[in-house]
């Protein structure tokens, strides 16, 4: 699933550049790295651990360390931050960039040494990405977001609007062909990230924006009359609407109840079409469709990185294996491997999308799409505006539940 679908997380990393950016020679380890000894701890989570774990074992010999790559396989961010505060704490830690503002007001990471070269061998959306206050505090590995992906078989046609989507499934439907409508997570607390691109679509957005491009905290667009109209919509899709959105399709089951043959319509991301593919499906990904007459719909952006601990033991060599060696195009084609997400850095993207045409169409389905906010403010966005989905779905009053939500969060943001 999306590491951090509503709250759920998870992570991982790519290459050098200039004359060593091609080599898969043995990295040119600063002096602080070679007479540390020691050990150098990562936490990452269950996928990333085992594709991490032979190039922290390589890194170990070539500087008289050891390397532990644990896996922690729940609330990461959570776990990341207590142990920071406790002094248990990591050397590395990897994660999605939206945790960047909550880890650097909790003074849990530290910026990261990337030269211009370095960072220009990287997509210009993931290094802004993990760009905050003008500092880069991670070295991404992997972008996501999120795209329709469509069951050829049942639905051979582009859906141009929403309402051309909820249309064919509910033909579909009718027909006995499948009996969802489409599958998008909500569950029973509502997911924000998922729901983004139709809220979007409707006129609805979190932060408004400093002239500088920045998210502005105090121009919060759930508290806005615009947030009401787009809730509005989405209620039309919702259980006492169409029928397109249930809470009963979750994190847990929104996949399967695609790979099952139970809907023709699946709005997920690339962490997804591993299943797909394992299920067989003649398929396609394209852009999510906004609804008719309303905007472009916008999926937010994500992107994995890599982090230093601030209150890691061995800072000077974690700052070493994130910059200089987790930098490199075969460890960042075994992330990719790992699960098949776009990644950010730019030859490891080149040397991997000739065999996966999926990658391209998932990068072109967020071309549109808004860099998820990794201001520490978001982090109260998320229960409260999910609470606020889930509610109008199940047909709750929108006005009294969109002003519920936006009470919540500036209560927590002032």
């Amino acid at each position: 699933m999306r590491i951090r679908t509503a709250g759920v997380v998870a992570a991982a990393a790519l290459m050098l550049v200039a004359g060593a950016c091609g080599s898969q020679k043995k990295s040119d380890t600063s002096t602080a790295a070679k007479k540390s000894g020691g050990t150098l701890v990562i936490w990452a989570d269950d996928k990333r651990t085992a594709a991490l774990k032979p190039f922290a074992d390589r890194f170990g010999k070539e500087n008289g360390l050891t390397v532990q790559v644990q896996a922690v396989s729940k609330e990461l961010q959570t776990n990341f931050l207590t142990a920071s505060q406790s002094g248990k704490a990591p050397d590395i830690v990897v994660g999605a960039h939206d945790w960047i503002g909550n880890l650097v007001q909790n003074g849990a990471i530290d910026p990261v040494a990337l030269s211009a070269a370095q960072k220009a061998a990287f997509s210009a959306q993931s290094i802004k990405a993990v760009t905050f206050n003008d500092q880069v505090y991670g070295v991404p590995y992997a972008v996501e977001n999120l795209a329709l992906i469509r069951n050829t078989a049942l639905a051979p046609e582009v859906p141009a609007t929403i309402e051309d989507l909820v249309a064919t499934g509910k033909k579909l439907k009718a027909d006995g062909k499948v009996s969802e409508i489409m599958a998008l997570q909500v569950g029973q607390n509502g997911d924000a990230y998922h729901i983004y691109p139709l809220y979007s679509s409707a006129g609805g957005y979190l932060f408004g924006a400093k002239p500088n491009g920045d998210y502005d905290p105090k121009d919060l667009g759930v508290a806005k009359p615009e947030a009401q109209a787009a809730f509005t919509k989405i209620a039309a899709l919702g259980e006492k609407g169409e029928g397109a959105l249930k809470r009963s399709i979750g994190s847990d089951n929104a996949i399967a109840t695609f790979t099952g043959g139970k809907a023709a319509f699946l709005i997920s991301g690339p962490w997804a079409i591993t299943d797909v593919k394992k299920a067989g499906l003649s398929y396609d990904v394209s852009p999510v469709p906004g609804f008719a007459g309303g905007k472009q719909a916008q999926p937010f952006v994500g992107v994995q990185a890599f982090y230093v601990a601030s209150k890691g033991r061995n800072k000077a060599v974690a700052q070493e294996f994130v910059a200089n060696y987790v930098t490199r195009t075969d460890l960042a084609k075994a992330l990719y491997q790992a699960e098949p997400r776009p990644p950010a850095l730019t030859a490891a993207l080149d040397a991997v999308k000739g065999d996966d045409p999926d990658l391209q169409k998932f990068l072109d389905a967020g071309k549109n799409g808004v860099i998820l906010p990794a201001i520490p403010e978001m982090a109260s966005i998320w229960d409260p505006f999910g609470k606020a989905e889930a509610a109008v779905v199940g047909g709750a009053d929108v006005p009294s539940s969109v002003q519920a939500a936006a009470k919540a969060i500036q209560e927590k943001i002032q």
